[in-house]
């Protein structure tokens, strides 16, 4: 239970941070739905993510690790999408209030590689 707790906290600073430096990403500077979108971000990549990897290994394995990428912008969307089925203010790109479009799934890409960086930096900052 520490470990998800501390978890929970280490994803909603990276969050925050990337929202901070990435103006597409917007989580309404709502602590609570921080925090809400943290965990679930941490159902997602738990879950959802080893499935998604697992059926999309040899694509992922013709584009040397590229097609990586895709696969956590798309989970960015996906966390966005299910923010706002919760009631959570939660933004990539404008998606999902003004619908998917290009220019959100290069944020959800740009946002993808931010938050695999800054996490990478929080995680190292914050042990369990």
């Amino acid at each position: 239970m520490r470990g998800f707790i501390i978890g929970t906290i280490a994803t909603a600073i990276t969050f925050a941070i990337v929202a901070y430096l990435l103006p597409q990403i917007d989580y309404g500077d709502n602590l609570t739905g921080l925090i809400i979108v943290a965990v679930i971000a941490g159902v997602v990549n738990g879950v959802i993510k080893p499935i998604i990897k697992l059926f999309s290994l040899p694509l992922t394995m013709m584009t040397f690790g590229l097609f990586g990428l895709v696969i956590n912008a798309g989970l960015l969307l996906l966390i966005a999408w299910v923010s706002s089925l919760v009631g959570i203010t939660f933004t990539v790109g404008g998606f999902p209030t003004d619908g998917l479009s290009l220019d959100a799934f290069i944020a959800a890409i740009i946002g993808g590689i931010a938050i695999s960086i800054v996490g990478a930096i929080v995680g190292m900052a914050i042990h369990d």
